[in-house]
């Protein structure tokens, strides 16, 4: 009985370990946008495995809260950054 709560207890320290690193893995790049649309600004961060994932999270981060439905959202993703800077 004992060496079963001993493989639960690794099995679950191994698990968390994966998840952590996992996680981890994927803030290598970090990003600042700020978007521009219909008058109003907004700027967000986020983080991505590349530049490219990082910058484009970002961008519909921004747009999510300053365009309003799905052309809308889909027009400001189009558009070019205000600024973008890299937190890196």
């Amino acid at each position: 009985m004992k060496k079963t709560g001993l493989y639960i207890a690794i099995g679950a320290i191994v698990f968390i370990g994966i998840v952590v690193f996992s996680t981890l893995g994927l803030r290598k790049h970090r990003v600042e946008v700020c978007m521009e649309f219909n008058g109003r600004t907004n700027c967000r961060t986020a983080s991505g495995e590349t530049p490219e994932r990082a910058k484009s999270a970002a961008i519909q981060n921004a747009c999510a809260l300053i365009a309003s439905g799905v052309g809308d959202s889909i027009a400001c993703q189009n558009r070019p950054p205000v600024s973008l800077k890299n937190l890196d």
